[in-house]
């Protein structure tokens, strides 16, 4: 690890005030590194640094860029909306799923993940807010979609993920709290679930009070996204 501050240090001793204002234990939250639209190389920079997970919208991009950091143990994350048609080369070649909403992308998940491989990691992504142009199961379905996870032994369902409104006066608090209390809820008949993926750049600091175990983070760590060509 560098002695000099980078983003990097900078976030995680952010991440660990944040947890010790909540009363838990810094290596509650784990701090996935959105790298979409960012090079291998700024990839390979941040795990000279020590990150391992890193989280992709663009399958293809991810894709091409992967080959070149084979080699040092990355944790890939594929966080995007998830068509039936990138079913096959996610379930290849991930780590974990953030976005499944529906049973037939389960459904294929599991069929083609690789016997090679272990049980795909996966997040219901909850339409926690009800809104009309944002993917995602609703909060009242979230339980029966649950249950089906018994139906794929090549998946394993780990939690629930949200992206909150982006304007709510509240910092996002009470819809991260309704996604917490719907994890607690389930938990009931499935103590094995552990992962609340929820809370960004401007938002982290109060998801992490709410029971976030996992924070996306993007431009905080790499900069400002280059212009589009």
């Amino acid at each position: 690890m560098p002695d000099t501050e980078t983003p990097l240090t900078s976030i995680r001793a952010r991440i660990q005030a944040a947890c010790a204002a909540a009363g838990r234990p810094p290596e509650a939250v784990t701090l996935l590194a959105v790298s979409k639209t960012r090079g291998a190389d700024e990839i390979a920079a941040l795990a000279d640094q020590g990150q391992r997970h890193f989280g992709e919208n663009y399958l293809q991009e991810a894709l091409d860029k992967m080959p070149a950091l084979a080699g040092r143990d990355l944790i890939w994350h594929f966080i995007g909306p998830l068509q039936s048609n990138k079913t096959r080369d996610v379930a290849a070649h991930f780590d974990w799923v953030h976005s499944v909403d529906r049973a037939k992308v389960a459904r294929r998940l599991n069929d083609q993940r690789p016997d090679a491989l272990p049980p795909l990691n996966v997040c219901l992504q909850v339409n926690v807010d009800d809104e009309d142009s944002k993917s995602g199961v609703p909060l009242a379905a979230v339980p029966a979609l649950a249950e089906q996870f018994q139906e794929w032994p090549r998946l394993r369902l780990r939690g629930l993920m949200a992206i909150p409104r982006a304007d709510a006066e509240d910092g996002n608090r009470a819809a991260f709290r309704r996604l917490a209390m719907t994890l607690s809820q389930l938990r009931n008949t499935m103590p094995a679930l552990d992962t609340l993926s929820m809370g960004m750049s401007a938002d982290y600091p109060v998801a992490i009070e709410e029971g976030a175990t996992l924070v996306r983070i993007g431009t905080a760590l790499f900069g400002p996204r280059p212009p589009k060509a």
